[in-house]
């Protein structure tokens, strides 16, 4: 849509799509209806329940009646327009806002749409330089349409070539497979979506005054069940509850999905039900992938893929989902594959053999497994000495409780202690929870932290981190042996830790060298 400022020098200035004040609006009546439900019964108390939904209904429809004379101000004085060396966008109420991003800074252009956007065809436009050291923040613009929004995407993020030795042309790497789904009720998502939807029915029926009564129909529907059987009732409930919340979410974020590299060295996201987004990186901030497996997913045998890239907050504003998310949870061979394709590998370095710890960081893990579970039973031990010998019963019961599962979580996350080099590539492992396995590019390290505690001297151990712009910034490589470690750091980056090692004689070389001093005269 055509300015129409009247100025020659504005011809190519913009404004948004006329529906936005529209669609603003209607946004914020949602809220306003969805607020006034429990303020009305909230103001009602003695008075009579029609004068508190006449008082709030007054309030909302004076709220709102600002708003449209809000948002038609914010039209009228929002415009934008890109050109050949800059993009600018200029808005603003009663404080005039002039933005203006160079294009050569332009790193993402990503579009998203709620379902009322998407019924009126608008789309949100935000335009990043991938730079958020220094706070700055997308330039936003909210609304245009769709054909638009696809209109700039393309023209903001028009490169003349893709990586260097590398062919231009679009590529889809990979579309939704519909029964990746069977991996959504495995997330840590589900008891926090019971607890919720738990909270939620209370919350509401306090809101209508019945709060006692539906605790009252629970207890008639337990009341011929154990205090203990009414519990693992309930908690299964929740975790039905969760299951099915898991699954609506993991819809609703994945569905549509497709991973595509376009002309220029661009990976694009577009997944997406109801609300839609399209994610837009660069391949020449690409450091590296990651490979996530929470608990349930890894007994799956699935995992996620995440992008290690320079310049991507942790959540930037996006309140669904990490922008990272280049993947969901996937059978690990696919998993593998996608990542390998990423980085345009001919193998994945995610799945190269690692190099494994010594035993001194299994013992390690094994005393502090035992120490966090033995804890509790010996100040349960010492209550039940000083108050009651029931907690000495509950003492025991714990120790037999705990401490095979500590025991099998300090060996878990030995197992999952690993590092390499694969090609270009710096490949580390750990966790047991959340085991993640990151592949980084070794041109993208830019330094070495070692660090060693007391107890790791004492056990030939030490702890190596990677520093880099991209990602979290860091990625350690736990518990590897004194030796071992600082070689493979040294290899891995040639020149940047080397010339702060002091190589030392082995054990046969000292001997020899010793019966040379012997044998002098």
């Amino acid at each position: 849509m055509s300015g129409g400022l009247g100025d020659a020098d504005d011809r190519e200035w913009r404004r948004l799509d006329p529906r936005t004040v529209l669609v603003r609006v209607a946004l914020f009546g949602g809220v306003l209806v969805g607020a006034a439900l429990p303020v009305a019964f909230g103001l009602a108390g003695d008075r009579p329940l029609w004068q508190a939904f006449a008082w709030v209904a007054a309030a909302a429809a004076l709220a709102l009646g600002v708003a449209v004379v809000a948002e038609t101000v914010r039209f009228r004085r929002t415009r934008y327009r890109v050109g050949p060396d800059r993009v600018e966008l200029h808005t603003g109420l009663l404080v005039v806002q002039r933005r203006s991003l160079a294009r050569e800074r332009v790193r993402s252009a990503d579009l998203s749409a709620n379902p009322l956007q998407r019924v009126f065809g608008l789309v949100k436009v935000r335009v990043g330089t991938g730079e958020h050291s220094g706070g700055e923040s997308p330039l936003e613009l909210d609304l245009v349409t769709r054909a638009e929004g696809e209109r700039l995407r393309r023209e903001l993020l028009a490169r003349s070539a893709g990586p260097s030795g590398t062919p231009d042309g679009d590529d889809t790497l990979a579309a939704l497979d519909p029964r990746w789904i069977r991996f959504a009720p495995v997330s840590f998502l589900v008891p926090a979506l019971g607890g919720a939807a738990i909270g939620a029915v209370m919350q509401v029926s306090e809101w209508f005054g019945a709060q006692g009564k539906v605790i009252h129909w629970i207890g008639d529907r337990f009341q011929d069940v154990s205090l203990a059987w009414m519990i693992v009732d309930l908690v299964l409930l929740a975790a039905v509850t969760g299951a099915v919340g898991a699954l609506g979410l993991w819809v609703e974020m994945w569905w549509n999905y497709r991973l595509e590299r376009e002309p220029g060295g661009t990976l694009r996201v577009a997944r997406g039900l109801l609300t839609t987004r399209s994610v837009s990186l660069e391949e020449r901030r690409l450091r590296g992938v990651e490979l996530v497996q929470p608990l349930g997913v890894r007994l799956c045998g699935a995992a996620r893929v995440d992008a290690v890239a320079t310049g991507l907050a942790q959540n930037d504003g996006d309140e669904h989902a990490d922008l990272k998310n280049l993947l969901p949870a996937v059978e690990r061979a696919v998993a593998d594959r996608v990542a390998a394709q990423v980085l345009r590998e001919p193998e994945p370095p995610t799945a190269a053999p690692l190099t494994v710890h010594p035993r001194a960081a299994r013992t390690r893990r094994l005393r502090r497994a035992l120490w966090a579970a033995l804890a509790p039973v010996v100040v349960l031990a010492v209550l039940g000495l000083l108050l009651t010998p029931v907690l000495l019963y509950v003492a025991a019961g714990c120790a037999v409780v705990l401490t095979p599962i500590a025991v099998l979580f300090a060996l878990d996350a030995y197992r999952g202690l690993g590092h390499a080099v694969s090609g270009a590539y710096l490949v580390t492992r750990s966790g047991t929870l959340r085991r993640a396995t990151v592949a980084l590019q070794r041109s993208g390290v830019i330094g070495w932290t070692v660090r060693q505690s007391y107890f790791q001297r004492r056990a030939g151990l030490l702890t190596l981190t990677a520093t880099t712009a991209a990602g979290t910034g860091a990625y350690d490589i736990l518990d590897a042996g004194e030796n071992e470690g600082l070689t493979f750091a040294a290899g891995a980056v040639p020149d940047l830790l080397a010339p702060f090692l002091e190589t030392k004689p082995v054990r046969g070389e000292r001997e020899a060298c010793a019966k040379r001093v012997t044998d002098a005269p």
